[in-house]
């Protein structure tokens, strides 16, 4: 059976002081607003409204936990780069993510999703860099695949391969589309793997 089959709502939480006691496995999902994070999260638990997704960028305000079950865990984090949040609300987010990022000695790695059709922004690269310090493997899902041609999102995933693997070897990335579902199961692998 699925790691991925019962996936269920776990809790919300607005503080640092209020991350669950860690003892399972975490995989933390990042990504600028309106990449299509909660999109992917649904489409690689096969559900249509686990994570809520917004026309609205930004909407995602809060870490949420999503229990896969046996102490495994998908984690939503905020969005990131989007303005029309407000200064105060942008800072409260950043040390949200950092201090779950930093403290969290269950979390195994880190899904970063991106708008295949747009290059890798200032922010994506910043958080790659400094995640990478933590020697936990990041995997990008280059999403909304299915907006583009098959030649032109090779070229796309050909194009973010050689920019990052040159920093970042251990890296992995691939080609994702929640709406027709190419990549799901590749990246339900990768983080399986990481689960074990």
């Amino acid at each position: 059976m699925s790691l991925f089959a019962h996936a269920e709502w776990f809790r919300t939480v607005h503080h640092p002081q209020d991350l669950p006691a860690g003892c399972g496995a975490e995989v933390a999902f990042a990504g600028r607003s309106n990449a299509g994070k909660s999109s992917a999260i649904n489409a690689l638990v096969n559900r249509q409204r686990l994570a809520f997704v917004s026309r609205t960028p930004g909407r995602t305000q809060t870490i949420n936990f999503f229990s896969l079950g046996s102490g495994c865990f998908l984690v939503d984090l905020p969005g990131y780069g989007y303005a029309a949040v407000p200064q105060r609300k942008r800072e409260h987010w950043g040390e949200l993510i950092s201090a779950y990022l930093k403290t969290r000695g269950c979390l195994r790695g880190l899904v970063l999703i991106t708008d295949v059709r747009r290059p890798l922004t200032a922010l994506d690269r910043q958080l790659i860099e400094w995640f990478a310090a933590t020697t936990k493997p990041v995997h990008v899902l280059l999403a909304k695949a299915d907006k583009l041609s098959r030649s032109q999102a090779a070229l796309a995933l050909k194009r973010a391969d050689g920019a990052l693997r040159r920093d970042y070897p251990e890296l992995s990335l691939q080609l994702f589309s929640s709406t027709t579902r190419e990549g799901v199961v590749a990246a339900q692998q990768v983080i399986s793997g990481w689960m074990q």
